[in-house]
C-alpha cells in the first residue's frame, strides 16, 4: 500500500493487534514509500522513497530514506537507514551549495545531489534485526537474516546470517552454520502464505534453525 502521510494509530500500546493495512503512528512522517501488509513505523518516523515490505515494523524515532527492505524487518528505536551524503569534494559540505533557495542564493536547488543520494540506495534482505541506534550507511547491501548490534554503524555488506557489531561494524559471528544458511534460504519461508506460516508457529518457537530446515526442507 502506497503511503504518503502520516496516519493511524500506535497498535503495539492497543495490544500489537495489526491488519492487513499499514500502521502508521500519527507523528510520523512518510513521503512516496510503500509499505506491505501487518507492517508498523513508530512515533517520530520518517521515511522516504522507500519500500518496507509484508511484517516489518520500525519502533519509532526512525530515519529511513532510499531503502529497500525485506519482509520480517525488525527495526529497534532510532535506527538511521541511508543518512545522506553529502558533496565532500566540493569547496564546503554546506547544503547552501544545493539547497541554495533556502539560503537566499541565486541559483535553484541543485538536482543532481539528489539525484545521486536516490540512486545510493540501501538494500536489507528479509528476516533482519537491526538494534536501536544503528546507523546503516549509503549503499551498503544486508543480506537475509542478519543482525546488526545496537550503536553499530555499517559500512559494508552484510553477509546473510551475520551478527555484526561495532563502528564500523564488523562480523562478530554467524547466527547458523553455512549449510543450515544455505537451506533457509532456500525454503524462504518469509514467502510462505500466512496460513502456512501459522500452521509452522509451534515449529517457529520450538525448533532450533538446524532442526526447522531439517523438516522442512525437502
Amino acid at each position: 500500500m502506497l503511503i504518503n502521510h502520516g496516519s493511524g494509530v500506535d497498535p503495539w500500546a492497543l495490544g500489537r493487534v495489526l491488519s492487513e493495512d499499514p500502521q502508521i503512528d500519527q507523528t510520523a512522517v512518510v513521503r512516496a514509500s510503500d509499505f506491505g501488509r501487518y507492517t508498523y513505523l513508530g512515533p517520530r518516523s520518517h521515511v522516504a522513497e522507500s519500500v518496507i515490505g509484508d511484517y516489518g515494523y520500525a519502533m519509532g524515532d526512525n530515519q529511513i530514506a532510499h531503502a529497500l527492505i525485506g519482509k520480517f524487518a525488525n527495526l529497534a528505536t532510532g535506527v538511521r537507514i541511508n543518512p545522506p551524503n553529502h558533496p565532500s569534494w566540493r569547496a564546503t559540505h554546506h547544503h547552501f551549495t544545493y539547497r541554495s533557495r533556502s539560503y537566499g542564493f541565486s541559483l535553484d536547488d541543485d538536482a543532481d545531489i539528489f539525484q545521486w543520494r536516490a540512486q545510493d540506495r540501501v538494500e536489507i534482505g528479509h528476516d533482519v534485526w537491526i538494534g536501536h541506534d544503528a546507523i546503516v550507511m549509503p549503499g551498503v547491501t544486508i543480506g537475509t537474516g542478519a543482525a546488526i548490534g545496537s550503536g553499530a554503524v555499517v559500512t559494508k555488506d552484510v553477509p546473510p546470517f551475520a551478527i555484526v557489531v561495532g563502528v564500523p561494524a564488523r562480523v562478530l559471528r554467524f547466527r547458523v552454520d553455512a549449510r543450515t544458511s544455505e537451506r533457509l534460504q532456500q525454503i524462504a519461508w518469509w514467502d510462505w502464505s500466512a496460513a502456512r506460516i501459522d500452521a509452522a508457529l509451534a515449529d517457529f518457537r520450538g525448533l532450533t534453525a538446524a532442526e526447522f530446515v531439517e523438516k522442512y526442507d525437502r
